[in-house]
């Protein structure tokens, strides 16, 4: 139970950074993000991801814009506002001190062969 508990936070730690990272590559449809998120193994569903795309639009670091589809409905395509642009950048240091914060903690362990 832990275990699981830790996993999940980590994950929810950094979900919102990835889905920014994934927008910021250009205009990115939702199905297109659940898709770049399953690639990368963080299995997210449509009732997680719209709130915090909702989230995140309302915080001011996502604009979107309407596209005819030929195959239905309008489609809600994503952007990174430049206030999004800007807390992307930021988040980048802070996963690169991050990152180098973990290696190091947990670097001697793995080295020696302890876990």
């Amino acid at each position: 139970m832990i275990v699981e508990n830790t996993q999940t936070q980590m994950r929810k730690g950094i979900l919102e950074y990835c889905i920014l990272s994934i927008i910021a590559k250009g205009e990115t449809y939702a199905s297109d993000i659940i898709a770049e998120l399953k690639k990368a193994q963080l299995l997210v569903v449509e009732g997680t991801l719209y709130p915090l795309l909702t989230r995140l639009k309302n915080n001011g670091l996502l604009t979107y814009n309407w596209v005819e589809s030929t195959s239905g409905p309008p489609r809600k395509y994503y952007i990174l506002s430049e206030e999004g642009k800007n807390v992307l950048k930021q988040l980048d240091k802070t996963w690169e001190e991050l990152l180098f914060a973990v290696q190091t903690a947990i670097g001697d362990r793995k080295a020696k062969g302890k876990g």
